[in-house]
């Protein structure tokens, strides 16, 4: 499944599911087929998602800390970070938020 996020003030932004799934949980949505994000809610899933990609950072931070501590090689994290997958979501949500518009997927 992909999640394809719709707005006037900004382009689609499609995400993979579990991605899409991640995104919308830490910014306190169901996540399901359809929904919507109003401009009253934008603050603070722009807030909530700014303060997962820290706490996201410092974990891997403290992990790469706690191997050298232990002199092991420092664990770098596989993938893409949260910061990567969130900042194109954060980013329409900011645009979203300023012209007043509503942001929609599933429909």
């Amino acid at each position: 499944m992909l999640y394809k996020f719709k707005s006037k003030a900004a382009g689609d932004l499609i995400m993979l599911e579990p991605n899409g799934r991640q995104v919308l949980q830490i910014i306190g949505k169901e996540p399901g087929a359809k929904g919507i994000i109003e401009p009253g809610q934008m603050a603070s899933a722009i807030q909530a998602l700014e303060a997962a990609i820290a706490r996201d950072e410092a974990d891997q931070k403290q992990a790469e800390a706690d191997a050298q501590a232990k002199g092991d090689k420092p664990v770098r994290a596989e993938g893409i970070s949260l910061r990567q997958r969130a900042v194109p979501f954060v980013d329409m949500l900011r645009r979203a938020e300023k012209e007043g518009e509503d942001i929609v997927w599933g429909v």
